[in-house]
């Protein structure tokens, strides 16, 4: 997307992130990459192990403008930005840059030094070391994302007078060198929404993106063997199909006409999908929409993964509305489904709320996180592994939380779910060490229960109590908490204390109003990680996002 113009469901509490890879059909494939990397398989991205990697990933962008950074450390600090991304379930951010903040005269600005001294004085990449080392110590992977030649907009091609193909080419190997030894950094968006002249599959060099793509791919891999070569499509001029789509949408040509480099296993094709919000397109006034929708997607891009050509990475796809009523929000609702049930790689547009077409996951604060949108997005988020942060919990103690929803109505006499716990350390941790809070509205001044139904451990081994809150906060002003007995024993590592399922009601039976309510994700019907419901070890958190 060019910026200024176009352009977390089921109650599951687990003390661990499952760990690494990500339950998909098939055997391991033969490892091809160094130790930490990644490369590909069919239409898989694989570890070097090869396991199946597991990815739920954003765009943060601000690099490619003409701050040279990311945008919103005017706010807030970078480590508190990767908190949130962390804490939401994102492991995958993809980095825009543009060439000119490489450029010895660009400088840095708009950030507020009190709340990043780290970055004082600092050169843009330099800014982006940082921002490597800060998510590589989180378990957050990048990739880069050649956004723009210069900060003042997006080219048609992916060179400029000012900026030609050998600029460009060894600014990639550059990179590709600076970081050939760091696996936080794991592959290389070659340009951003190639359109207009650029076009697939012509044999004309000057516009030929599909020939661009394997000149700058292979010297990026002889620089750094190790990284994925992402590649996005056109819009249109491919050689045989003159139909037109989104800048960087179009990867029809792939089929007669594929991205082969020296280093085999390593393109993964990376398409851009929008909806009205950001231009007008003849299949939003289809008559049968949105089931148009995935025919589309199968002849545009889709069918790369479908027939194990390669992975597809949704680089870039978000809108404002994310109901199931209005045009736009029907055509974001459908992607999602189209992702998740395809098993698609996907990157959301964006962390940022200052994209003008689409907003972001962040609202206007730069603070509260949008969750009506990742509400939509729940569905194709994955359970992901980030390693224990520094001197974070006493004794190495790390847990997740699994949920699933069970009172869904938004008007219930009773709040349902289950949970679970997951150890995610090396040694057992005693229950009684660890409390559970759900947060949510009571409603009025009602005396209020927590009740057990059933627990796998013997409901007699737990404890509940409700909590009003002094301040009442957003989403909630009451927690109830759980607690365990000495007697309920150890949870073991890399165990799970199985269900507890539980119930809140008023003393009369009176409604409540979920719909409000902070922990409550009704899109959970199977047990997923819900970071609104809170872990606490010997009282300090450690897990989870507190209202």
């Amino acid at each position: 997307m060019t910026f200024g113009f176009r352009k977390f469901g089921l109650l599951f509490v687990a003390l661990v992130l499952l760990a690494g890879a990500y339950a998909s059909p098939g055997q391991k494939v033969k490892a091809q990459g160094a130790e930490g990397y990644y490369h590909t398989s069919g239409s898989r991205i694989v570890d070097s192990s090869g396991n199946p990697a597991v990815f739920n990933g954003l765009n943060w962008f601000g690099f490619e403008t003409a701050n040279y950074s990311p945008h919103g450390l005017w706010s807030r600090s970078m480590d508190d930005v990767l908190d949130q991304i962390k804490a939401e379930g994102y492991n995958l951010i993809r980095l825009p840059y543009c060439n000119q903040m490489l450029d010895a005269g660009s400088a840095a600005n708009s950030i507020d030094y009190a709340k990043n001294p780290d970055l004082v004085g600092l050169k843009p990449i330099q800014i982006m070391d940082k921002l490597v080392e800060k998510a590589g110590k989180r378990g957050i992977r990048i990739f880069l994302d050649r956004h723009r030649p210069d900060s003042g907009g997006q080219s048609t091609l992916w060179y400029t007078t000012s900026y030609p193909e050998t600029r460009w080419i060894s600014d990639w190997v550059m990179l590709a060198e600076r970081y050939a030894n760091n696996p936080t950094v794991i592959g290389a968006d070659l340009h951003n929404e190639p359109h207009g002249t650029a076009s697939w599959g012509t044999g004309n060099l000057a516009t030929d993106w599909q020939l661009a793509s394997e000149r700058a791919g292979n010297a990026i891999l002889a620089a750094n063997p190790n990284w994925l070569i992402i590649v996005e499509g056109v819009e249109t001029n491919v050689q045989g199909n003159s139909t037109s789509y989104w800048w960087g949408g179009n990867l029809t040509g792939v089929r007669n006409h594929p991205v082969v480099l020296t280093q085999p296993n390593r393109v993964v094709y990376s398409p851009h999908d929008y909806g009205p919000g950001v231009a007008s397109q003849p299949w939003f006034s289809a008559a049968n929409f949105p089931n148009n929708l995935p025919k589309l997607w199968d002849d545009t891009w889709g069918y790369i993964s479908k027939e194990q050509i390669a992975p597809v990475l949704a680089g870039e796809f978000g809108g404002r509305s994310v109901d199931t009523l209005t045009v736009e929000g029907k055509w974001q609702n459908a992607l999602v489904s189209y992702i998740g049930q395809n098993n698609l790689y996907w990157t959301y547009w964006s962390l940022n709320p200052n994209s003008g077409d689409t907003g972001g996951l962040l609202l206007d604060d730069w603070v509260s996180w949008n969750e009506p949108k990742q509400a939509m997005l729940d569905p194709i988020m994955k359970p992901v592994t980030f390693p224990p942060d520094p001197g974070d919990n006493p004794g190495d103690v790390h847990a997740i939380s699994l949920y699933r929803v069970g009172e869904t109505g938004t008007a219930v006499n009773s709040i349902g779910a289950s949970l679970q716990l997951k150890n995610e350390s090396g040694t057992s941790i005693p229950l009684n060490e660890l409390t559970i809070r759900y947060w949510y509205t009571s409603d009025g001044n009602t005396a209020q229960t927590l009740e057990f139904d059933y627990a796998a451990i013997g409901k007699e081994k737990l404890l509940a109590s409700i909590v009003p809150m002094a301040q009442p906060l957003s989403g909630a002003d009451t927690y109830a908490e759980i607690g365990f007995t000495a007697s309920a024993g150890s949870l073991a590592a890399s165990g799970t204390t199985g269900d507890i399922q539980f119930r809140i009601h008023k003393n009369n039976w009176t409604n409540y109003n979920q719909v409000d309510d902070y922990s409550f994700k009704p899109a959970i019907t199977s047990y997923a990680a819900n970071n609104h419901i809170t872990i606490y070890h010997k009282g300090k958190l450690i897990y989870g996002i507190e209202p």
